[in-house]
């Protein structure tokens, strides 16, 4: 029976850019799960932020957050608030994730579309259920990502 062994690719990244990768993984999962879910949040609420309408849109706004908020995860996990094992890592994408609904989904979001005149800017707050399992499974994929990476 052959063995395998590891292949050193010479590639290493730094934990910002794990944080964009990771980010952009979670980020586009959670891109999906609305599209079937609530495409309107994809082609009108997200773009909306910045003025802008439709998918093409949508996807390049979500997944540019989902980068932002990748790297300040990885600034959060390399502070030393959890040790760098891949559950306390896959974990603490969770908590993220809900961190994230919490203070951007849900407080957020429902002002700046408020403020920019989108005209079907959601209620403020808006703690809806759906957006919750969409931040989770941005902060899982995430936390699995960065946990694979680093």
């Amino acid at each position: 029976m052959a063995t395998q062994t590891p292949t050193d690719t010479g590639v290493v990244l730094e934990d910002w850019q794990a944080g964009v990768v990771g980010g952009i993984a979670g980020a586009a999962v959670m891109a999906v799960l609305i599209s079937v879910m609530n495409p309107g949040v994809l082609t009108g609420a997200i773009p909306g932020l910045y003025g802008l309408s439709g998918g093409v849109a949508g996807w390049a706004v979500h997944l540019s957050h989902g980068a932002v908020l990748g790297v300040v995860f990885a600034a959060v996990v390399e502070s030393g608030v959890v040790d760098r094992s891949v559950g306390s890592t896959v974990g603490l994408g969770i908590l993220w994730g809900v961190v994230t609904w919490v203070v951007l989904a849900a407080l957020v979001m429902p002002v700046w579309l408020s403020a920019v005149g989108f005209p079907a800017a959601p209620p403020f707050p808006n703690f809806a259920i759906p957006s919750l399992l969409w931040h989770v499974v941005y902060g899982g994929v995430l936390g699995v990502a960065y946990a694979a990476l680093r």
